[in-house]
């Protein structure tokens, strides 16, 4: 199963699109899954409300947390680096998406969606994947 086939499972068993993406990435980058699904959890529909930055998104960001934090709790070194890719999977997302908004994706005010949530979270998943370089299976 590839990781958007295991994200879109995730999310068809009512995970939200944060939780979808991390959780299919969550063993292999050494965490709890568990624990990601509960820290991810606030950050679905759009941080709550839609005004907020994807699900979809937040998971893949806090994928590359998972993936290229040092985890240095005493003098932490990977942060600017991470800032930087962090845009890149940003712009990696808005390319396949045409944003980065929940209720924009979602057609909230314009009545155009520009992204389905399942959608979301394929290009959360694929984001991952080519930004990250993680294998797809």
């Amino acid at each position: 199963m590839t990781k958007k086939e295991m994200a879109i499972d995730l999310h068809n068993k009512n995970y939200n699109c944060c939780q979808a993406v991390v959780c299919s990435f969550a063993e292999q980058l050494g965490a709890d899954p568990a624990t990601a699904f509960k820290m991810a959890e606030p950050f679905g529909l759009g941080m709550g409300d839609m005004s907020g930055r994807c699900g979809a998104l937040s998971g893949a960001l806090m994928t590359l947390g998972l993936a290229k934090s040092d985890g240095d709790l005493e003098a932490p070194r990977s942060k600017a680096a991470n800032y930087k890719i962090a845009v890149q999977m940003t712009e990696c997302f808005r390319r396949k998406t045409g944003g980065t908004i929940c209720r924009e994706l979602k057609g909230v005010d314009t009545g155009k969606v520009l992204c389905s949530c399942p959608d979301c979270i394929r290009a959360g998943a694929e984001t991952v994947c080519e930004v990250l370089g993680i294998e797809e299976e």
